[in-house]
This record gives structure tokens, C-alpha cells and sequence, in this order.
């Protein structure tokens, strides 16, 4: 039997149906701040994870993600269910949700101002993210920027935080009680584990708040905390880098991020301690 549930995160509704224990169980404990239910009356994003076949759930079981019908990724080991789900919302987000403009960055805000952190992988970025929350910034998303095409607000997108590989010891060891998910290990990315957020971000996580700074991080070891001002030529071709959607937007999203540029400053970060960075990004929007 399938257990199912309904998920409000930010401005969208998930369901999800599985038949794996260990997704459901994650889902109980990394969602239990969330409104969790079995029916709402508008889903943006049907979801099914399910073992692959009869014979799979015994030799080499799998799990296979699907959008209504259709599976958009190739099947997973077993043990690697919740982050293949936890993937598979970035997706469903990231190829339909073109009412915005879309940055693969850590999106944290306090006192009202929000601060946009776009970088690749291996930047630090959810590390940076997990840290800053834990530390009263409000979690907006470690992974997803979401900001409007109608208001040029920047939307929540509250879900666990996703860490991989050192990453999951060093917030193990500097949140107090941290929550974490089953570990999925050998994954694309390596040794992958998702941070419970912040209740008070699940509280808050209907309400969008204005773009305040951009700021592109780089995790250097031993470096001091450092913001370094970019002009709007280099931020402007960093974006489009960072962007899901800027090529499916086309003039409207050239527009929104010209406009954007031209309200707030943009910076390059170093940083290696969390403490120092704190205090670094808190003298933004202090």
C-alpha cells in the first residue's frame, strides 16, 4: 500500500506516494514543522517514488521517481530514495515553476532583507546556508532563489537542507541536536544527507521578503571572511550561470535581473570560519 501525503512548501503544493519505508519515515522526521496531510485541494507537483518491480525488492532493489506518469530520471539504488526525492523537487521547481526567475543559490534572510547566494557545486554554499540558519537567519532555500516576475520579491522554498560528504560531520558538529535523514552514500554526489530546517523558517515560509544583496561565496581553508564588491557586468554573466530558467525567460528575465543590479550591490565571499562569516553577512543587513 502506498502511503501519501500532501506538503505545502512556499508557494507550492507537493503530494507524494511511496511504498518505501525509509521515505516515509524521512518525511515524518525532516517534514514534522510542515502541515503534512493526505489531501489538498490543488497539487502543483504529483509525486510517486516506488520500488521498481516485484523481483527488485529483493536483488539490487531500486526505486524509480515519477511526475504523474512520467520518470524523468533513471532508477536509484534503494538506499538512496529520500535524496532522490528531495532531487526530484528541485526539478519539478526548477523546469515548471517559470513565474520565476530561478538561481541555484542559498537564498537566508534577516531583518527583512535577503540575501542571494549563487555557486556551484563544491562552493560551500548549503554548508554556508545550514550554518547561517542555525544562527537566526530565516532559511528561504540552500539550494533554490526564487524571485518573482510579478512583484520582484523572493519567495521561500523552506525544505532540508542538503549536505554532502564533510559537510554532514562539520554542521553535525556545530548544530546543537541537528536532525539529519537517513545517510545515502555513493551517490552522483557523493555521501549525501538532508538537515532538518529551522521551525521558525517553517513558520514563516509563506512569507517573501525584497532582494537585498547578491553574494557569490567560495569556502577557502584558512582564509579570512572577506567581501570583495563585483561590478554589474561580471554579477550579470554570473547569474545567467547560476540561472535554471534565464534561457527559457529570455527578455523578461534580462530585464528582471538588469533591474535588479541596478538596486543592490554584489559581492564576492571568501570565507572558512562560520563565526566570522556571520558577522561578516550580518554587517550587510544590520
Amino acid at each position: 500500500m502506498l502511503a501519501q501525503f500532501s506538503l505545502p512548501i512556499g508557494p507550492f503544493n507537493f503530494s507524494i506516494k511511496t511504498d518505501n519505508k525509509s521515505v516515509e519515515d524521512n518525511l515524518l522526521s525532516l517534514y514534522s514543522d510542515y502541515n503534512l496531510s493526505d489531501d489538498s485541494p490543488f497539487i502543483d507537483f504529483p509525486i510517486t517514488i516506488t520500488t521498481r518491480s516485484l523481483v527488485r525488492r529483493f536483488i539490487k532493489p531500486q526505486v524509480d521517481f515519477f511526475l504523474d506518469e512520467f520518470a524523468p530520471f533513471k532508477p536509484l539504488p534503494k538506499d538512496q530514495s529520500f535524496a532522490m526525492l528531495e532531487w526530484g523537487m528541485n526539478w519539478c521547481i526548477t523546469t515548471r515553476a517559470h513565474q520565476f526567475l530561478i538561481f541555484h543559490a542559498g537564498t537566508i534572510e534577516k531583518n527583512g532583507k535577503v540575501i542571494v547566494m549563487p555557486a556551484e557545486q563544491g562552493s560551500g554554499k548549503s554548508t554556508l546556508t545550514a550554518a547561517m540558519v542555525y544562527s537566526g537567519w530565516r532559511l528561504f532555500s540552500d539550494e533554490l532563489a526564487l524571485i518573482s516576475l510579478e512583484d520582484e520579491l523572493v519567495y521561500p522554498c523552506t525544505r532540508p537542507i542538503n549536505l554532502k560528504n564533510d559537510s554532514i560531520e562539520v554542521i553535525n558538529n556545530f548544530v546543537e541536536n541537528a536532525v539529519f535523514s537517513t545517510i545515502a552514500k555513493d551517490t552522483h554526489k557523493g555521501t549525501v544527507a538532508l538537515l532538518k530546517p529551522p521551525t521558525d523558517s517553517v513558520k514563516r515560509m509563506h512569507e517573501p521578503a525584497p532582494l537585498h544583496c547578491i553574494v557569490f561565496p567560495k569556502y577557502i581553508p584558512n582564509s579570512e571572511a572577506k567581501l570583495t564588491p563585483i561590478n554589474q557586468i561580471k554579477a550579470f554573466e554570473q547569474l545567467i550561470e547560476h540561472s535554471f530558467n534565464y534561457h527559457i525567460l529570455g527578455e523578461d528575465g534580462f530585464h528582471l535581473i538588469a533591474k535588479i543590479l541596478k538596486n543592490i550591490t554584489c559581492y564576492q565571499f571568501q570565507y572558512s570560519d562560520f563565526e566570522e562569516a556571520k558577522n561578516v553577512l550580518g554587517s550587510l543587513v544590520d
